[in-house]
């Protein structure tokens, strides 16, 4: 890990610790929930003292990706300020995402700035997309996942439903 990378990830922390909302899952990976919106933040070397700071929210996984939708999503790039809609054929997933330079240039407020705009559009979006095209919800997937984890358990434990 080179020291842009350490620094980075040093700032993120500072500046996003003090919110529940906030989860540091490695050295380098962080993830914040906003609304309905889960916003990854990855840490990467870029190069020998460099560093990128991605920020990428999946907005719905398991969508049909149509060439309309596709199109649209490609129109949206067009007008966005910065960021772009993306498609992960890995889980059949539309994410929305920006990159910046990490390392001493990184501030306090362009991390704020990036971070909620991101949570923003994915937002404002991902109920679209599934409307249009299928799919969840990243806080849809969650859910179901945690409740069949519970029903696993429960299970597990000798309990039933009735």
């Amino acid at each position: 890990m080179n020291d842009a990378v350490r620094r980075s990830c040093i700032l993120l922390e500072e500046v996003l610790s003090h919110s529940p909302a906030f989860q540091r899952i490695d050295k380098t990976f962080f993830v914040v929930r906003q609304g309905s919106a889960y916003v990854y933040i990855m840490v990467v070397d870029w190069g020998n003292d460099r560093a990128l700071v991605r920020f990428v929210a999946q907005l719905a996984r398991g969508v049909d990706l149509s060439p309309d939708l596709a199109m649209k999503l490609l129109r949206l790039n067009a007008r966005m300020r910065f960021g772009a809609f993306g498609f992960v054929r890995d889980g059949a997933c539309v994410t929305f995402g920006h990159t910046l330079l990490g390392g001493e240039g990184l501030g306090e407020a362009e991390v704020l700035a990036t971070l909620r705009d991101v949570a923003l559009i994915a937002d404002e979006y991902d109920d679209q997309i599934i409307e249009e095209a299928g799919g969840q919800t990243m806080q849809q997937l969650l859910e179901e996942s945690a409740l069949k984890a519970l029903q696993s358990e429960l299970e597990h434990k000798g309990w039933r439903e009735a």
